[in-house]
């Protein structure tokens, strides 16, 4: 059976660790790679940076910090946030990171995830969806620019879509649980692994180490994402995977 992996997320706003609920009132929480010698240190299967600085201005690529982690981890890396060119990719790539996660410039170019594919390897890529449900549309749509932006493509056909071009991974953000702490969205997150064969990342929701336990009884997603509860510690990677051993959940 395939084990299941606990991994955070670091939102990095202009350098530093910020958090919100349901992507809004961010707060400030410190170093980016003080947290990730943390998180390395606790055992956490795999590392998220996603740069909203630049999602949201389109500054630079943080180079700097993204090699600063690289070189203290043991685990991968996964970077997102305004990634838009080939030459990105390579960057960070080139600076430490093991896959980069696209959002935006997946949603205006498709063709951008078969070319990236393509040039890297499918592991490189890993397609993070921001999805919340439109109740007038009655269905769920992804959502770009730090949440802001709806577009018009159905989450159902874009995952489908995006495995067709090459991703290798989905990073699935339920807005409506994002920060909420009261469980994963575990109807869609379902929905979704029913249409696809790629592995599915999980976030938003995540409150205590049960919610976890019952992503993985309830769906067959490899993963589970969690931010805030870790950074604020108010449980741990060790005992999210505690739990999940104790209830038959095959861990890392």
């Amino acid at each position: 059976m395939i084990k299941k992996r606990i991994i955070p997320c670091l939102d990095v706003k202009d350098g530093r660790v910020v958090k919100g609920i349901q992507f809004k009132g961010l707060r400030d929480l410190g170093n980016p790679v003080d947290y990730a010698l943390y998180y390395n240190e606790q055992g956490a299967d795999e590392l998220v940076f996603l740069d909203i600085s630049r999602t949201e201005a389109g500054h630079g690529l943080m180079l700097d910090v993204i090699e600063e982690t690289a070189e203290k981890l043991f685990i991968p890396l996964t970077v997102g946030g305004g990634i838009s060119t080939i030459d990105d990719i390579s960057q960070l790539l080139n600076h430490g990171a093991d896959k980069v996660s696209l959002n935006s410039s997946a949603l205006k170019h498709p063709a951008f995830i078969q070319e990236a594919s393509e040039k890297f390897g499918s592991q490189c890529i890993c397609i993070a969806i921001d999805s919340n449900f439109d109740t007038e549309l009655n269905d769920y749509f992804c959502y770009t620019h730090g949440g802001k932006k709806r577009t018009d493509k159905r989450v159902y056909d874009w995952v489908q879509e995006v495995e067709a071009l090459g991703a290798g991974e989905l990073l699935i953000t339920s807005m409506t649980h994002d920060g909420m702490k009261q469980g994963f969205d575990v109807n869609h997150s379902h929905e979704i692994e029913q249409l696809v064969h790629i592995p599915i990342i999980a976030s938003g929701g995540g409150g205590n180490p049960e919610h976890f336990v019952d992503l993985f009884k309830q769906t067959n997603v490899s993963a589970g994402l969690a931010a805030s509860i870790l950074h604020d510690k108010e449980t741990t990677v060790n005992e999210i995977k505690q739990s999940m051993a104790q209830g038959g959940i095959p861990i890392r």
